[in-house]
């Protein structure tokens, strides 16, 4: 098992010249540890006495308090440094003047989970463009995508898709880190922020979470494992659906099923050749909350065999065209609202494109919709390799 440093880590270590006499802020929740579970704004006071002078929160609150989307947390104090905290996930997701006055550099310690609609990465844009507009810096701490860099997956955003859960045409799958990110943010799609990235040491692009040596926190609710991680980029589909993903058991994620799901039948339909390194097993659950809480769901949980082979949002799409022909009549799409956006469906903005449902409904084979993806994603991999930092 590699032993990997965090770009925390390497901040606490040798912090650069450009903080010297700065306020801070700093942008975290209860995952920005170190490897021994200290947090961040405990190690920035001490080795930075006076100068961390607020802090911000993304989605779900600044202690991941709130379990599902569009709950909001209000601003607060911090009850171990008494430092006021600034929602944003709350009456604004956009940072305003009176939260950025107080500081000169944004520290940004998220832990993403390499997924296009995970909301931490555009918390960390509208942040970025703050940062532009009232003349500050970001640094941000890198860390982990703990699904790997090595591999990117899915169709690129649709323009008329762009939402809270997607604001770049970047796939579901990005295979970069959230420094990288920034730095993809900042150039291609022309933030043009001061902005510093501190880099990990010691993190190769093959590597998903298990093998980096460091203690998962959860970065939000309903990922408590690094293995939730791991099939998040597909299984959050499920998301626009009446379709449970597992909220409200110990497995979300892993788990999703309904209570008009057949499992055996379901198998006899599934498009193996998307079934490379993961295996479902049927199960039988009851969420205790949200979707089909207190019934009993049928379904699957997925058990990631190979993360090299694995290719979870492909799998779940699979599953997606197998459950809507199978139970037309009992499959349902959410409804809106969903993250601030009151007209468009749901699943559309998951999705990032429109066509990709029609061909899903259609019965396009998987195989088609996938090979419509290679020539975009091409043009990714070169936007991908000028902001690589690991290699």
């Amino acid at each position: 098992m590699a032993t990997v440093k965090t770009g925390l880590e390497v901040f606490i270590g040798a912090r650069p010249r450009s903080v010297k006499g700065q306020r801070l802020g700093l942008l975290c929740n209860p995952a920005s540890v170190d490897r021994h579970l200290v947090h961040a704004r405990q190690l920035i006071n001490r080795d930075c006495p006076g100068q961390l002078k607020a802090l911000y929160a993304p989605q779900h609150g600044f202690f991941a308090e709130k379990q599902d989307n569009m709950i909001e947390s209000v601003d607060r104090s911090d009850p171990a440094t008494g430092l006021a905290v600034f929602s944003l996930y709350g009456q604004t997701r956009v940072p305003t003047r009176t939260m950025m006055d107080p500081i000169d550099i944004l520290l940004v310690d998220l832990q993403d989970v390499g997924t296009r609609v995970y909301t931490f990465i555009y918390t960390l844009a509208h942040c970025m463009e703050a940062a532009r507009r009232f003349g500050k810096k970001i640094i941000i701490l890198d860390r982990p995508n703990p699904v790997g860099g090595f591999r990117v997956e899915g169709n690129l955003l649709a323009s008329d898709c762009s939402s809270f859960v997607g604001r770049y045409p970047i796939p579901m799958r990005h295979g970069l880190t959230i420094g990288e990110l920034g730095l993809l943010f900042n150039t291609h799609f022309g933030i043009d922020c001061d902005l510093e990235v501190i880099c990990m040491q010691g993190w190769a692009r093959e590597m998903n979470f298990r093998r980096t040596g460091l203690p998962w926190v959860a970065p939000s609710p309903n990922l408590p494992t690094p293995e939730s991680a791991m099939v998040y980029p597909g299984q959050v589909i499920w998301e626009g659906t009446n379709i449970s993903e597992g909220r409200g058991t110990t497995q979300p994620f892993e788990l999703f099923g309904a209570p008009f799901i057949e499992p055996g039948r379901l198998m006899k339909t599934i498009d193996r050749t998307f079934l490379s390194g993961a295996v479902l097993r049927p199960v039988e659950f009851e969420p205790t909350a949200n979707k089909w809480a207190g019934h009993r769901c049928r379904g699957f949980q997925i058990h990631v065999t190979d993360p090299g082979a694995y290719l979870p949002y492909a799998l779940s799409l699979c599953l997606y065209q197998a459950i809507y022909l199978a139970y037309t009549d009992r499959f349902a799409y959410k409804q809106p609202p969903y993250e601030y956006e009151y007209e468009r469906l749901p699943m559309d903005l998951i999705l990032g494109d429109r066509q990709i449902r029609s061909q899903i409904e259609a019965g396009v084979p998987l195989s088609d919709i996938v090979a419509g993806w290679e020539e975009p994603l091409s043009d990714y991999r070169d936007r991908f390799r000028a902001v690589r930092l690991y290699d």
